[in-house]
């Protein structure tokens, strides 16, 4: 037997073996799902107040333009109602003792401002909550309310208290949603609690960030309306999002009519942005062009690259979809700058093919903005004695023979957290840690086995 094997044995030999996952997105949830359906517990930790992270803001998937909610809402509640799935979200990891087999973990669950355990989801108290402010979720288009869930398909479907925008916190007055919910739910003197969780392995699966477009001033450093993300697009391409899947610009609602993709914002530049490629940006916005153009059919789309990276199942033939049945116009060259003109965007840049000087007055402009690791996979990594690369993704173990393993026994990471990755490939991520989970587990629990035979025949 080895050093794993003898520190679980010896730690853990009267309780059966538990998982941690750390994220609860679309990786992590996979992973959870895999451990809990063979019969093993699983404790889930989300910093958001519900499940599903970046797939939840998603539209439709590549290359099938099938719904994303269609495909992760049966997951979430899956994962939600699964009785060997212990959910713990709106909460952070504080501190992580210990070896395989035997991790201490402290987590810090923020305040709710609503007692969980007496609230029933019926949405009264948002729906009577008097203040309106920006939605981080719909990517600052939209509007929530002071206390709020993230999405209509949120798991768990509880609201959390936004204390710095709620009038009572910031005045002593108002107290509406408090007189209007039926079971008494709402708790404004809730303080953050901490729960110790003691696991056998962990996985990180934290996800990713999109670089800040305020650190790219040739794109209007995130000054010029109407220049968004492609996330911000993918919320307006939404039935569930600001503007109910309707196409229309942020600054005065009205349907664009032009509209220029921009590639590589902040990708494949190592003199000022991220020297890496962002992986997933060609795909989607062929995916973002071609939605456009089945919501606006007297739009023009355009699209800056460098060059078209798809590689994967049917990708090429979606981009060749794009450029053929719905006339997306590729120029191949980088945009130099861009800004505002009146009510558009002008946007200047080269065709590389041609030579030639490139204007467009744009309606709406949308960003590939890099994609990067999220502030806390740093602090996580830290905790755990782990590897993270120059610009803070996780190191695996060996990127071609055990790209979910790190140096630390019993420490798994997967999904976008050691790189840039698109769904199907995350969600392999998240089976392959789950599976060297599950191997450690099967084999603890064989040799426990043999052991109480052992000594039952002695």
């Amino acid at each position: 037997m080895d050093a794993a094997g003898t520190a679980s044995l010896t730690a853990r030999e009267n309780t059966p073996p538990r998982a941690m996952i750390i994220g609860a997105g679309i990786t992590g949830m996979q992973a959870a799902l895999d451990i809990a359906n063979a019969g093993y517990e699983v404790v889930l930790v989300e910093k958001l107040p519900s499940i599903g992270g970046r797939m939840a803001q998603i539209s439709e998937t590549f290359p099938t333009l099938d719904c994303a909610q269609c495909i992760m809402t049966p997951r979430t509640v899956e994962v939600g109602q699964h009785p060997y799935i212990h959910l713990i979200t709106h909460s952070e990891i504080e501190s992580i003792v210990g070896e395989i087999g035997d991790f201490r973990v402290r987590i810090r669950r923020d305040a709710a401002g609503v007692n969980w355990d007496l609230c029933t989801g019926c949405g009264l108290c948002v729906e009577k909550c008097p203040k309106r402010v920006t939605a981080e979720f719909e990517m600052q288009m939209g509007r929530r309310k002071a206390i709020y869930t993230l999405s209509p398909q949120a798991v768990p479907n509880k609201p959390v208290i936004d204390r710095e925008n709620c009038i009572y916190y910031a005045t002593g007055k108002c107290r509406v949603c408090e007189r209007f919910c039926p079971t008494g739910a709402i708790d404004f003197d809730q303080a953050a609690t901490h729960i110790e969780e003691r696991v056998d392995i962990i996985i990180v699966a934290t996800g990713y960030d999109l670089y800040d477009q305020a650190l790219l001033p040739e794109y209007g450093g995130g000054d010029v309306p109407d220049v968004i993300s492609g996330l911000a697009f993918e919320r307006l391409l939404s039935a569930s999002g600001p503007t109910a899947g309707k196409v229309r610009r942020p600054s005065d609602g009205k349907e664009p009519k032009e509209v220029v993709f921009i590639q590589c914002a902040g990708s494949r530049d190592p003199e000022k942005a991220m020297p890496y490629c962002s992986t997933i940006c060609c795909m989607y916005t062929a995916k973002h062009a071609m939605l456009y153009k089945h919501r606006v059919h007297d739009g023009q789309a355009y699209v800056f690259y460098i060059d078209i990276r798809s590689g994967g199942k049917r990708y090429e033939e979606f981009v060749q979809r794009a450029m053929e049945e719905d006339k997306v116009r590729y120029i191949r060259g980088k945009v130099s700058r861009l800004f505002r003109d009146g009510d558009q965007v002008v946007v200047w840049g080269v065709d590389t093919l041609t030579g030639r000087p490139i204007e467009i007055a744009a309606d709406l402009v949308v960003l590939a903005t890099a994609i990067v690791p999220r502030a806390e996979t740093r602090d996580l990594a830290r905790m755990l004695d782990i590897t993270i690369d120059a610009h803070g993704f996780l190191v695996e173990a060996d990127m071609h023979l055990d790209p979910v393993g790190t140096g630390r026994p019993g420490v798994f990471v997967a999904g976008a957290a050691i790189g840039p990755r698109d769904i199907p490939e995350v969600v392999a991520l998240g089976s392959a840690a789950a599976a060297r989970a599950l191997s450690l587990f099967t084999r603890w629990t064989r040799e426990k086995a043999l052991a109480e035979g052992v000594a039952h025949a002695i």
